[in-house]
């Protein structure tokens, strides 16, 4: 089994909860998922960053990312994911919807 950390845009939040799901009991993957903030919270930059190491501790254990990019957007931070997981060897899939 391999586990993947989704990487996306916050702003699709919902669909990467549902492609998480779809991965993991039709691919047989194991996700690491994004840290969801709570609704009507905004976090702190202290928050940011520790999501961030977060993240990128994710994609350390990760055989590779999975990138959720609807309608083809990939923002900076994902950007960033992509070329981290590049330089460390990670496998890199694509979700295009």
């Amino acid at each position: 089994m391999k586990t993947y950390t989704i990487c996306g845009s916050m702003r699709f939040e919902k669909e990467m909860k549902d492609i998480a799901y779809q991965l993991e009991t039709q691919k047989g993957f194991n996700i690491f998922q994004c840290t969801y903030t709570p609704e009507n919270h905004i976090p702190s930059k202290k928050e940011l960053n520790e999501i961030e190491k977060s993240h990128y501790k994710k994609i350390d254990l990760s055989d590779g990312i999975y990138i959720v990019n609807i309608d083809y957007y990939i923002g900076e931070s994902v950007k960033k994911e992509i070329e981290y997981a590049k330089e460390h060897n990670k496998e890199i899939l694509y979700h295009l919807k």
